[in-house]
């Protein structure tokens, strides 16, 4: 396991007083908090987010630390990183709740200017590029399947793509798309969990 610096926290006041003292740190931390029904005090993992998204915090990679306790990942938000719909509809909950700190407010501002914040309207929006489109059209029953996968396994699929850095990325990932939407399986999932719905 990780050796980074574990934090316990038993409530997000417990966590927003951490971020409030450490949110200009750049390493990332393990935050220790109580499992569900161990008779501790105990805050979900929604409220968690609210905290770290206020100061441009995210987090990452839960792991069991023992029977009575888990803990998360959390790190500072990569600049460069892309927001999702989920995550900006957070911070305007929190904008008009008054939560949002300095250090949130700015991460939120350049993501503006940098174009992270509407990267992936598109992907959210469950849009269809035109290339991608045309090789469905082209492979068999690709389009028939690809239109019956879950909305979640698009949006994944399309992210995927998106984020492809060259032309040729772009090619490959949109080939291999359809060609298992063809044959009913979904690009980009893990074994076991790429079979789409039955016919």
């Amino acid at each position: 396991m990780n050796e980074q610096e574990k934090v316990f926290a038993t409530s997000a006041s417990d966590l927003r007083a951490w971020l409030l003292n450490n949110y200009e740190r750049t390493e990332s931390v393990w935050l220790v908090k109580w499992k569900k029904d161990m008779e501790a005090p105990y805050f979900g993992y929604d409220e968690m987010v609210d905290e770290l998204i206020a100061f441009g915090w995210v987090d990452s990679l839960p792991k069991n630390l023992d029977k009575r306790k888990t803990m998360y990942r959390i790190s500072p938000r990569n600049p460069k990183s892309n927001w999702s719909r989920v995550n900006k509809e957070r911070v305007e909950r929190l904008s008009k709740e008054g939560k949002m700190h300095a250090s949130g407010i700015k991460l939120v501002n350049l993501a503006k200017e940098n174009g992270t914040w509407d990267f992936l309207n598109e992907v959210e929006n469950l849009m269809t590029p035109t290339d991608l489109d045309e090789a469905l059209k082209a492979n068999g029953k690709a389009t028939f399947y690809y239109d019956r996968f879950p909305n979640s396994s698009k949006r994944n699929i399309l992210e995927w793509i998106k984020n492809a850095k060259q032309a040729a990325t772009r090619k490959k990932r949109i080939d291999e798309t359809a060609k298992k939407a063809a044959l009913n399986i979904k690009a980009n999932h893990p074994k076991g969990r790429d079979a789409g719905p039955k016919e």
